[in-house]
């Protein structure tokens, strides 16, 4: 196809939501970035508190509607109506569609005579047990049986090689399967960390869901304080399971060695990863893994769970990280990095190195062509 003119992304989440993460960042950046080369790009999402119907951001025109489950009944109205010549998008033909998966997709090549690209940044298996037995085995369907059969000519973006081979487990073909690497922003001007705990500063940087196992981090605080290590845990990060966290740390009798951060802007983020020694991602399941990268920018490694899948792509073990297969052996990874500090040194060496490689203009760059080749 001709370079396209108007660009639909379709999410249900954008990062101004309570519980907007990476994957909603992604989106966000390759939209922004369309936008500045000329694109007219248009997000629908979600509605929470606070938050405009209808804004340009970015360069976005961004609409809002729905909520954590309507947000895709809304979408479909709209989109219908859009092609009746009614409602906010009346008359609007999109040349293209990024349909993004986050367990469900809004199916919108049912609704739009445009080619659709279906974005999935990871397969939920793992995390679809939080959502209630009938809902999960409702949920699991669609997005193993139901999506693949409805997108079975369609176009794949994921994020990592090893959510590739999900996809192909689900039975995606490879060949429809473009693997585009997210970006990262540059670390704001001005940023300076300035420490204010004397020994070993860790750092979790995460939604504070439960698939994230935020407590897998604070239960290795509590047996490093056990082992005699000197170590604070700052927790960046908002979501619903934030009073079970608070409760889990009172529990371990930690509260007086862990920080919760909340949500926070952009600058304080990197303010907090700038001060930190070792970067804890103990997430049941990650795409990618955008924080690992974001934290490498400050020359500060990762240790995660190698079963996340999206880690292994993100971290390169024993070069810019440490990946480990259960949560004694993250605590023994985390005290022996932190009592050997040339090889912490050497492993946040490598990992600022490879920061370096991501940008939010490559991955718009991975977007145009698979366009143009739709």
């Amino acid at each position: 196809m001709t370079p396209p003119t108007d660009v639909l992304l379709l999410c249900w989440r954008d990062t101004g939501h309570p519980q907007g993460g990476g994957s909603e960042r992604y989106l966000e950046r390759v939209g922004a970035e369309l936008a500045r080369r000329g694109a007219r790009v248009t997000f629908l999402t979600a509605a929470y508190p606070g938050a405009p119907r209808r804004q340009t951001s970015a360069g976005m025109r961004v609409l809002r509607g729905g909520g954590r489950l309507t947000v895709y009944l809304r979408a479909a109205a709209t989109l219908v109506a859009a092609r009746f010549g009614r409602g906010r998008l009346a008359g609007y033909r999109p040349d293209v569609v990024v349909d993004t998966q986050n367990g469900v997709p809004f199916f919108a090549r049912l609704l739009v005579d445009a080619p659709t690209v279906l974005l999935v940044h990871h397969c939920h298996r793992e995390q679809w047990p939080v959502a209630g037995r009938m809902l999960a085995r409702i949920g699991w369907f669609v997005e193993s049986e139901l999506s693949p059969w409805i997108h079975r000519s369609s176009s794949y973006v994921t994020v990592s090689e090893p959510s590739a081979v999900e996809l192909v487990e689900l039975g995606v073909d490879r060949g429809r399967i473009t693997v585009i690497r997210n970006g990262v922003d540059p670390v704001p001007d001005g940023v300076n960390g300035q420490r204010s705990h004397p020994g070993v500063r860790l750092i979790a940087v995460s939604r504070l869901v439960p698939h994230k196992q935020v407590e897998h981090a604070l239960q290795a605080v509590a047996a490093l304080a056990a082992r005699g290590v000197d170590a604070h845990l700052d927790v960046v990060g908002g979501g619903w399971w934030d009073n079970e966290l608070r409760s889990a740390a009172a529990d371990l009798r930690i509260l007086d060695l862990v920080s919760f951060h909340g949500h926070v802007d952009e600058a304080r983020k990197h303010e907090l990863l700038a001060c930190a020694d070792l970067h804890l991602m103990p997430s049941r399941k990650e795409g990618w893994g955008l924080a690992v990268v974001e934290a490498a920018q400050h020359g500060v490694p990762t240790v995660g769970y190698r079963s996340s899948a999206g880690l292994t792509d993100s971290i390169v073990d024993g070069v810019t990280g440490v990946l480990v297969d259960d949560l004694d052996e993250l605590t023994d990874a985390v005290a022996a990095l932190v009592s050997d500090r040339d090889r912490l040194t050497r492993l946040g060496d490598a990992a600022k190195k490879r920061s370096g490689d991501y940008s939010w203009a490559s991955t718009a760059d991975g977007f145009e062509e698979l366009f143009h080749g739709l």
